[in-house]
């Protein structure tokens, strides 16, 4: 599940720029100035959404096959890539105290190593939870 791919609709907005929706994520609108900031806006917005729903606890959307869309005349369909490890590790990177035990052997192999604890924890997880994503 590392990326996502959600179809969007851009829509030529009156006063310049776009707006772009999402017709698997109907709470899920966003705007933008130009091309580039639209998409970039849209992939902001989709990554918003869709971690609102997993923190809610609520399944995330199937994406819709884009040549089942239909876009308006005054709109046109792009596919946004969503990565969500990565959107989250720039979103969300406080960091949390964690308390843990470990056998005393392995505390002193690790010291003697020069280990950093914090840092050693962090990749085994990410190694871990890499597949979710």
């Amino acid at each position: 599940m590392s990326k996502l791919f959600y179809p969007a609709l851009f829509h030529k907005a009156e006063e310049g720029g776009f707006w772009i929706s999402f017709p698997d994520i109907p709470e899920c609108l966003t705007q933008g100035e130009d091309m580039a900031q639209a998409y970039e806006m849209a992939v902001d917005a989709l990554g918003l959404a869709l971690t609102c729903r997993e923190k809610e606890q609520q399944p995330l959307p199937s994406a819709s096959d884009p040549t089942t869309i239909t876009p308006e005349s005054d709109s046109f369909l792009a596919v946004i890539e969503f990565d969500m490890l990565a959107y989250k590790k720039r979103t969300n990177s406080r960091s949390v105290k964690k308390t843990l035990s470990i056998p005393e052997w392995l505390n002193e192999a690790a010291m003697a190593m020069g280990l950093n604890f914090s840092q050693v924890l962090q990749e085994a997880l990410l190694r871990k939870v890499a597949d979710k994503f």
